[in-house]
């Protein structure tokens, strides 16, 4: 494989675990209203798609992609 497709594919899994991430944190408030419980499920889906986002990020930035727009 080509590294600049690699390097193509990485980023584009990247932006996608992004927007994961700030969407399960726009989940958080939709949640506040519905109990401790609700809240705290969607605080840990909110901190897995966060956590992917940052090995995305770490990969990118051992490869030497810079991510800064």
């Amino acid at each position: 494989m080509n590294t600049s497709v690699a390097h193509a594919e990485l980023i584009a899994a990247f932006r996608r675990a992004e927007a994961d991430a700030a969407h399960k944190f726009g989940l958080i408030k939709v949640v506040a209203n519905k109990g401790p419980k609700a809240i705290q499920a969607a605080v840990e889906t909110a901190a897995k798609a966060a956590k992917r986002r940052d090995s995305f990020a770490k990969k990118l930035s051992a490869l030497g992609v810079s991510l800064k727009d």
